[in-house]
Formats: structure tokens, C-alpha cells, sequence
């Protein structure tokens, strides 16, 4: 199915943990059989339903759903310092292991993102969660993104962040 990746045995399902070169490689090879591509971008620290129920949607929208994780040093310039709770090696581990996604990705720094998304070019580009995610991702999207490239916003779950719910646990030990 996939050229050469990472794979972590998980039960009867092996997780598909692509390096950047490799998920544009991949997507050719999609792309020549017809293949529609969703990516979501997105930093996938402590996993909530929306975050759920946000792979679900982007799945519905084309064949193959590519998740790319960003990096740790994005997650702090985002969310502040202490954050993300966990590394992106560990965070894409367990974005792979969700039924909705196809490959999950690391995104290294901002240019090389942005690189990145340039040639990966996936057919659907999913925006999700609040607004400073939308800055996110049209930051990685970039301002020469291939035309073609559709972006499609899927709203937040009311209730439902990595924020709250770290001020959740922050109550429960106060």
C-alpha cells in the first residue's frame, strides 16, 4: 500500500508514520490512481472528540486522509510555554492509530512546512477548530499554494479544546 515507512505493530493494524518526503512520494502514486487527498494540519496535543470528530469529517471529504502534526517548537509559539504536553513523535504516534487516518506526519519548522505543503498539494485541505487554528493552517498553506487546493472549514465542537481541558485537570489538582 505505502512505499516505505515507519511501522508500529498495533495489534492487527499497522500504523502508517511517514516522513515528509515520503508522504509526497505517496501522493503521486494517489494522485495517478485517481485518488481524492484531505489534510488536516493541526497540533493534536491532548486528544478530545472534537478532535475526533474532526478526522471523522475530514475522512468523509476525499479517499485518503493525511494528518500532519506540527511541530513542537509551533505548539509552543501558538499555545505558550508548556505546550504541547506531548512530543510530536508521541502525538503523531496516536493520531496514526485513529481508523479515520491514513498517514500521519510530522511538519518541521514553518519554512519547511510551508515547503512541504506546497508540493504535497493534497486535494482538500481541512481547517479545523478556532480561529487561531485558521491562522495556523493558512500559515502552512502559504501564500503560493498550488492552485486547486480547496479549503474546507469544519467548526469547532462547542466545549471541547486542549486548553480546557487542560484547565480542567489544572482545577482537579488545585
Amino acid at each position: 500500500m505505502f512505499a516505505t515507512f515507519r511501522v508500529i505493530a498495533n495489534g492487527s493494524r499497522a500504523l502508517a508514520l511517514l516522513s515528509q518526503s515520503e508522504v509526497i512520494l505517496q501522493r503521486r502514486a494517489w494522485k495517478r490512481n485517481g485518488k481524492r487527498v484531505v489534510c488536516v494540519v493541526g497540533v493534536f496535543d491532548l486528544l478530545h472528540p472534537g478532535h475526533i470528530r474532526l478526522l471523522e469529517q475530514a475522512r468523509a471529504q476525499g479517499d485518503i486522509l493525511v494528518v500532519a502534526v506540527q511541530s513542537d517548537a509551533h505548539a509552543r509559539g501558538k499555545n505558550g510555554a508548556g505546550r504541547p504536553i506531548m512530543p510530536a513523535a508521541e502525538r503523531a504516534e496516536i493520531i496514526a492509530a485513529f481508523e479515520a487516518v491514513d498517514v500521519a506526519v510530522e511538519l518541521g519548522e514553518e519554512v519547511v512546512a510551508t515547503k512541504f505543503m506546497e508540493e504535497f498539494a493534497p486535494d482538500i485541505l481541512v481547517e479545523g477548530s478556532s480561529a487561531s487554528a485558521a491562522k495556523s493552517v493558512a500559515n502552512v498553506k502559504g501564500p503560493a499554494s498550488p492552485p486547486g487546493v480547496v479549503l474546507v472549514h469544519i467548526p469547532p465542537e462547542p466545549g471541547h479544546s486542549t486548553s480546557r481541558l487542560i484547565e480542567r485537570i489544572k482545577q482537579l489538582r488545585a
